[in-house]
């Protein structure tokens, strides 16, 4: 069920980056550069969850100025994601592993610290400003780009390390 309280918020996205970390951790530049699946490294997923945090806090300050939000991104719809995301693999290929995994823990602190400068009612009490004809909430836009990623981040990296060990 998703956070509906900010502390929940704070707690769920600490907790699933927690065990994201730890799996990120058990993983050699080597596996982690190692392409697999649909042609995307652990490397890459990496990236892929922190841009997508700069999305969101794009979205979100894009929409509290009054300004068009564009989501998923300026060109795409929903239905073009997988076109986007090998946009974006083919955009941050030369990204080394050590990059990537500052460049998660740098947008994960910029996602809590929003969280943090925003109260209950900003994160839930209605829409997101901007957030286009969804009705979702600022923290649920927030959860859905962060924890909600580690999570199924997570969930991949280790199913790699242990396709890796067997």
């Amino acid at each position: 069920m998703p956070a509906q309280t900010k502390e929940d918020l704070i707690a769920v996205s600490e907790k699933e980056y927690a065990k994201l970390e730890k799996s990120l951790g058990q993983v050699t530049e080597e596996a982690g550069l190692l392409k697999r699946e649909e042609d995307t490294s652990i490397k890459d997923l990496v990236v892929h969850r922190a841009h997508w945090i700069d999305l969101f806090l794009g979205w979100y300050e894009d929409g509290k100025a009054g300004r068009e939000v564009h989501i998923p991104a300026p060109g795409y719809n929903w239905g073009q994601l997988k076109a986007y995301n090998a946009d974006l693999r083919a955009k941050t290929a030369d990204i080394g592993w050590d990059e990537a995994l500052t460049t998660l823990a740098e947008r994960h602190g910029a996602l809590m610290a929003l969280i943090g400068d925003l109260d209950n009612d900003q994160l839930y009490g209605g829409p997101m400003p901007g957030g286009g004809k969804n009705k979702w909430t600022t923290g649920r836009f927030a959860e859905a780009s962060g924890p909600s990623h580690y999570r199924s981040a997570t969930k991949w990296v280790r199913a790699c390390l242990r396709a890796d060990a067997a």
